[in-house]
């Protein structure tokens, strides 16, 4: 049984948090929502609130799960002063990997390790403890916490160096994002041309044109209207644009991906800050 600290109790980390718990791992869990907390304490028996910073101070591990860098950097920075040689800080948000070596080597100097292990897969495999992770850092590091990892996902995958895991999850969540507009235009320009959106959706999927759109967000999202896969716009919008500044960074174009970028910007802007991706659909349809 290891003391963990688990900061960002949303859609995706309180259910993470929760698997935590039930393997029995002592549990310090923080949010800025105060409700989110009280409520997460008071139906989880032994779990203590990280209201005050010092009691995470005793963490062998501290697990963020935070909306973007900025909210990373500034949590972790009021932690610093409190953390102890040998604590590893278990980063797995979608954040700028760029952002995330830095990080890195600020907490190096204090002897805080970090590895960054975002995660795909949705609220649904959230809870079932079936997310991917991308775990990146020191091998070491990332083996050492790996049993840990594996009560949240059962597909864990080292893949580099530090910052290469948000890296990746950037570029996952752009392909994803292209495939999306991808479908909605063919749904859409099909139905103009009378082709039943069901079927152009089926054929799809029994053909080379299928993705993760077609077979789980189409008829599950998109067509009934539901729009509530759990995973905002917003966010698609921030990944996609950490991906679409990687490439040029790199000395690499990524031309599509800067038209995804733009879109689905365009998008988050239109609809709002409470927009699920998935209304992508509607938006792609309007234009």
């Amino acid at each position: 049984m290891s003391r963990i600290g688990f900061i960002g109790l949303g859609m995706m980390g309180a259910p993470m948090a929760h698997r935590l718990h039930q393997a029995q791992h002592e549990l310090i869990v923080h949010d800025e929502r105060e409700p989110a907390v009280q409520a997460f304490v008071g139906s989880h028996a032994g779990v203590v609130s990280g209201d005050e910073r010092r009691r995470f101070s005793q963490s062998e591990a501290i697990f963020t799960m935070l909306p973007n860098s900025d909210i990373v950097d500034q949590v972790v920075g009021d932690l610093l002063p409190h953390l102890t040689s040998g604590t590893t800080i278990i980063e797995m948000s979608s954040a700028d990997p760029r952002r995330t070596r830095a990080l890195a080597q600020k907490l190096a100097t204090k002897g805080v390790g970090l590895i960054d292990a975002p995660v795909s897969g949705g609220v649904k495999s959230a809870i079932s403890g079936t997310l991917a992770i991308m775990a990146a850092g020191k091998p070491e590091v990332v083996k050492r916490w790996q049993p840990i990892l594996a009560l949240l996902g059962n597909s864990i995958t080292y893949v580099g160096p530090v910052g290469a895991g948000h890296a990746l999850k950037a570029l996952n969540n752009y392909v994803s994002a292209a495939a999306l507009i991808a479908t909605a235009e063919a749904i859409h320009v099909g139905a103009a041309f009378g082709i039943d959106p069901s079927t152009l959706v089926d054929v799809i999927n029994s053909s080379t044109g299928k993705n993760n759109t077609t077979q789980n967000k189409a008829h599950q999202f998109m067509l009934n209207e539901a729009f509530n896969s759990g995973f905002s716009l917003r966010l698609q919008a921030k990944d996609v644009g950490i991906a679409a500044k990687l490439g040029p960074e790199l000395g690499l174009e990524m031309t599509l991906a800067q038209k995804i970028a733009q879109m689905t910007l365009e998008a988050s802007q239109v609809l709002g800050p409470a927009a699920d991706h998935t209304e992508l659909y509607k938006f792609v349809g309007k234009r």
